[in-house]
C-alpha cells in the first residue's frame, strides 16, 4: 500500500526484455535503503526489487503489468516517480493507493495558471472506471484531487512543489500516463456496471 506522496525520482538506467517480462534497472538516491523483495511504486506501478548493485536496483514487470501500464514505453534516462510502501502508524498524507494501475490515460492539455499548472487527461471509459469531482486520483503514482470530472476526462491542479519533485514537469500533450482510480470510485463504478 502507498499514499501517492512521491519520495524521490529515479532514472531508468537499463531495460532488458526476458521472454514476456521486462527487467528495469533504476538509479536512485534511495537504492542503499532498499532490500530484495521490497515493493516500490514506480509511476504508480507496484514492482518488487529483485537485485541491488551500488546505486542501482532492478525490478521485474510481468506481461499483465506491461499490458495495463505505460512501462512498455519506458526507455533509458526516463525519470520515474518513486515511493516506498507506507509504514503502519505513519500519517496518510495522500490517499490509499494500491499500486495496481487500472489503465493508462493521455495528457490532452497543460495550462500554466499563475504559479500552478492545470493538466487534463483523457482515458477509455469503456473499462468502467470513473472519476468523482473532488475525489482522489493517482496519476503516475501521485495522489491528486480531481477537478472537472467528465465521462472520459478529468483535470488536476499541480502546485510548484509537486511540479518540481515529480515527473509532471516532463509531461507534454500526448504523454501516456498510469491511472489508479480511487477505491471509492472503483466501488461506485462496479455497482453502476452491475445495475446497468
Amino acid at each position: 500500500m502507498f499514499t501517492g506522496i512521491i519520495e524521490t525520482l529515479g532514472r531508468i538506467h537499463e531495460i532488458q526484455k526476458d521472454k514476456n517480462n521486462l527487467h528495469v534497472t533504476v538509479e536512485s538516491s534511495i537504492t542503499n535503503e532498499l532490500k530484495i523483495d521490497q515493493s516500490v511504486s514506480h509511476n504508480g506501478i507496484c514492482l518488487t526489487v529483485v537485485a541491488i548493485k551500488d546505486s542501482h536496483y532492478t525490478v521485474t514487470a510481468i506481461e499483465e503489468t506491461i499490458l495495463k501500464t505505460n512501462i512498455g514505453d519506458w526507455k533509458a534516462n526516463d525519470i520515474v516517480n518513486l515511493e516506498r510502501g507506507m509504514k503502519l502508524g505513519d500519517r496518510l498524507d495522500g490517499h490509499i493507493v494500491q499500486g495496481h494501475v487500472d489503465q493508462t490515460g493521455t495528457c490532452t492539455k497543460i495550462e500554466e495558471a499563475n504559479g500552478s499548472w492545470n493538466y487534463t487527461f483523457e482515458y477509455n471509459q469503456t473499462l468502467n472506471n470513473i472519476t468523482i469531482e473532488k475525489g482522489s486520483i493517482t496519476v503516475n503514482g501521485v495522489s491528486l484531487t480531481v477537478v472537472n470530472s467528465k465521462t472520459n476526462e478529468f483535470s488536476v491542479s499541480i502546485i510548484p512543489y509537486t511540479f518540481e519533485n515529480t515527473n509532471f514537469k516532463d509531461f507534454k500533450v500526448g504523454t501516456k500516463i498510469n491511472l489508479e482510480f480511487d477505491v471509492v470510485g472503483k466501488y461506485i463504478s462496479r455497482l453502476y456496471a452491475i445495475n446497468k
